[in-house]
């Protein structure tokens, strides 16, 4: 038997194959954090119904369910991000980026930057030729808000020129941004190490 109904915003972050009559996906609210949901497939074309995408933002009406999943009552598009699609390269950072979201559970007291942030990184995604550059100063931004000290630990570790790069992808603008494509992956790396050895944040 289902338990009582609530209503959350949410950002969808993975979708898995359907399974039966359900499409199983994985959302982040402000509120609760990560949310296993399942949203029930229409045997037949409803025009109402609305898909759930990934990088959506939805206002869901959710039902619970056994086991921590929540089943999809009703669902309100309020923002896509379809620019991601268009190239490879968005989707493959902004998914990268959703899925680490997704597979760390996220301190309460984060939650609401961590949802403000996935509302800046996948806006930035959708609108950019650099989605390498967003894909770093989210990760950075994400170990910052979950309390690790990487500006104060990480940055000491990184030779001087990188250490002038990374300040750079950090503090400015993207439009103009310059740097080597080789070398915010070099950086990405880096910090990804760092974050393994250093933190609790699940990187694989």
């Amino acid at each position: 038997m289902a338990g009582p109904s609530h209503s959350t915003e949410a950002w969808i972050l993975h979708k898995a194959p359907p399974k039966e009559a359900f499409q199983p996906a994985t959302a982040f609210a402000a509120e609760h954090g990560t949310l296993r949901i399942l949203q029930r497939v229409p045997r037949k074309p409803a025009p109402h119904h609305v898909a759930l995408d990934l990088f959506d933002r939805v206002d869901l009406v959710l039902d619970a369910g056994a086991s921590g999943t929540w089943f999809v009552k009703e669902v309100r598009l309020l923002q896509r991000h379809s620019g991601i699609g268009q190239t490879y390269r968005r989707l493959q950072h902004a998914s990268a980026f959703a899925a680490l979201i997704a597979r760390n559970p996220v301190h309460e007291e984060s939650r609401p930057a961590v949802y403000t942030l996935l509302g800046t990184a996948f806006a930035a995604f959708a609108d950019t030729d650099r989605p390498d550059i967003v894909g770093f100063k989210s990760l950075f931004r994400f170990a910052r808000d979950e309390g690790y000290p990487v500006r104060e630990h990480w940055f000491p570790t990184l030779p001087r020129d990188d250490r002038a790069a990374a300040v750079t992808l950090l503090n400015q603008p993207l439009a103009g941004q310059d740097t080597a494509p080789a070398h915010v992956a070099h950086l990405h790396h880096r910090l990804e190490d760092y974050l393994r050895g250093h933190t609790e944040i699940l990187m694989d």
